[in-house]
């Protein structure tokens, strides 16, 4: 019994070295795939800023992401004096 027991602790420690290497791949992984993202992400940007057509960099369209959203219409029952 004393053998089973033995190669069981061993087979036991290699799965927790594994463990402990598979946690610090995955690790490794996720703040790989995150700078991988923004590189995306800041390519992208570059790209919408050298598209042709965007020369009027000084010009409302040049700063659509930071223009205020229209605000619509209310509902003809809000109208003051309909209830």
């Amino acid at each position: 019994m004393g053998l089973l027991e033995q190669r069981e602790v061993v087979a036991r420690r290699r799965v927790d070295e594994s463990r402990k290497e598979a946690d610090r791949i995955a690790a490794e992984l996720a703040v790989d795939e995150q700078e991988w993202k923004e590189w995306a992400i800041a390519r992208s940007r570059v790209g919408e800023v050298l598209a042709p057509g965007t020369d009027d960099a000084a010009g409302p369209e040049a700063s659509h992401g930071l223009q205020q959203p229209e605000r619509p219409e209310p509902p003809k029952d809000a109208e003051a004096g309909s209830s």
